[in-house]
C-alpha cells in the first residue's frame, strides 16, 4: 500500500505492522471513501464502537455523532474533520476525540479514522476552569473588599487623602488658610444617654448624624469626625473653595432647622449648641495603626470655643465670620466676650439667610 503525504503504507502481512497497530493507545480504522466500510480496525477501535455483536461495518453506524457528509465535504477540501464525542469504555462514559483525514492505499482511497481518549486532558481542563472561576470569584471579592474598605475610609477622611493614601501609603500634611470649620454639640446627651435606653438614644443619634451627613455634602463640605455627640465638619478642606463660609454657614442652618423639624414630630428633643469659625488649620493623618484625619490650629480652637460659647439651638461666630458672611446672612448682636485663649471677642447668632427679592 501507499500512503499519501510520504506516509509509509501499512502493510497487512506484516505481523510486526499489525503488533504495532493493535499495541496503539488510540482506536484507528481505514475507510472506503465510497461505502464508507470499514476496513481495517485494531482492537482498540473495537473495543470503544463497539455494536454488542451486531455485526454493522460502516462508519456512520459504528461512531456516535459522526456527521458523515460534513466529514466528506471538508476531506474533499483537503482539510480534516474532528469532533468529539462519549463513548463507553470499561463501563464508564468516556470522552473521545474523532479525527477523520484522507489515506491512500496501493488498491483504494480510504480515510483514517483515529479516535483518542482525551479524558485527562478534560480533567485538566476542568481543574484549569476551576482554577480559573476561583481567580475570578477572588478577584472579586478582592474588589469588594477593597470597595468596603475605600468606602469606610471616605467616611473618615476626605477623597483626595483617600486617593493619596492608596497611591503613596501616606498622605503628606497640608496647611489651609482659606477654610471654615463648624462644630456641633448636643445639650443634656450625658443625662438623656443615662435616663433612656441606650438601643434607642444610639440608633436616634445615628439618624440624626446620617442627616448632617448629607446636609454637609450638599453644600461640599466634608464631615471630619464625631466624638459621642459631637459633630465636626469642614469646608476648603482638602479642596480649595472660595465661598467656604457661605457653605458651612448654610450647612449650620440646615442642621438647625433640621433638629426643629425633627423634635416637633418626635416625642425625645434634641438640642444642640453650634459654632462657627474661619480661619487657617493643618490637615494631616494621624496614627499608625488606626489612620485618623484630623485638623489641628487656630481655625478648629476657636471653633469649638464658639460652640462652648453658644446656647441652645444656637449658631455663634466672631466677627472674622460676621465680616464674611453680613452681606447675605442676618445676625444678632451678642456683644463682647471673654474666649480662652483668643482673649475678648465680639460674638454674634447667626440667625437667617438674608431673603432676596427680585
Amino acid at each position: 500500500m501507499r500512503a499519501a503525504k510520504g506516509t509509509p503504507p501499512p502493510d497487512e502481512g506484516s505481523v510486526s505492522y499489525k503488533e504495532v497497530v493493535q499495541s496503539l493507545r488510540t482506536a484507528v480504522a481505514l475507510v472506503d471513501v465510497e461505502t464508507d466500510e470499514i476496513l481495517f480496525e485494531n482492537a482498540k477501535f473495537f473495543q470503544w464502537f463497539d455494536t454488542g455483536g451486531v455485526e454493522i461495518s460502516t462508519l456512520p453506524n459504528r461512531v456516535p455523532g459522526i456527521k458523515i457528509d460534513r466529514a466528506k465535504t471538508r476531506l474533499k477540501e483537503g482539510r480534516e474533520y474532528k469532533y468529539e464525542t462519549t463513548v463507553v469504555i470499561n463501563d464508564r462514559d468516556t470522552p473521545v476525540r474523532v479525527l477523520v483525514r484522507n489515506y491512500v492505499t496501493q488498491e483504494r482511497p480510504c480515510y483514517l479514522v483515529e479516535a483518542t481518549d482525551i479524558s485527562k486532558e478534560m480533567e485538566v481542563q476542568f481543574m484549569l476552569d476551576s482554577y480559573s472561576k476561583m481567580a475570578e470569584k477572588n478577584a472579586r471579592e478582592l474588589e469588594a473588599e477593597k470597595a468596603r474598605v475605600e468606602k469606610l475610609l471616605l467616611n473618615i477622611m476626605p477623597k483626595s487623602v483617600v486617593d493619596e493614601l492608596q497611591q503613596y501609603g501616606t498622605a503628606t500634611p497640608g496647611k489651609f488658610d482659606e477654610c471654615s470649620v463648624i462644630m456641633l454639640d448636643f445639650v443634656g446627651f450625658t443625662d438623656m444617654a443615662l435616663a433612656a435606653d441606650p438601643s434607642t438614644i444610639v440608633s436616634e443619634l445615628n439618624d440624626i448624624f446620617s442627616a448632617f451627613d448629607r446636609i454637609t455634602e450638599m453644600f461640599g463640605c466634608e464631615r471630619l469626625r464625631t466624638i459621642g455627640d459631637a459633630y465636626m465638619a469642614v469646608s476648603g478642606v482638602p479642596e480649595a473653595s472660595p465661598e467656604h463660609a457661605q457653605n458651612i454657614a448654610k450647612v449650620a442652618l440646615r442642621m438647625r432647622r433640621y433638629l426643629e423639624r425633627r423634635n416637633a414630630a418626635h416625642a425625645q428633643e434634641w438640642r444642640a449648641r453650634i459654632g462657627i469659625n474661619s480661619g487657617p488649620v493643618i490637615g494631616s493623618l494621624v496614627g499608625i495603626q488606626k489612620y485618623v484625619y484630623d485638623l489641628f490650629g487656630p481655625g478648629v480652637n476657636l471653633a469649638a470655643r464658639m460652640e462652648t460659647a453658644s446656647e441652645p439651638m444656637k449658631i455663634t461666630c466672631n466677627q472674622n465670620m460676621h465680616d464674611l458672611l453680613h452681606n447675605d446672612f442676618v445676625f444678632s448682636d451678642r456683644g463682647e466676650k471673654e474666649i480662652k485663649g483668643f482673649g475678648t471677642q465680639h460674638l454674634y447668632f447667626l440667625e437667617s439667610e438674608v431673603s432676596r427679592q427680585f
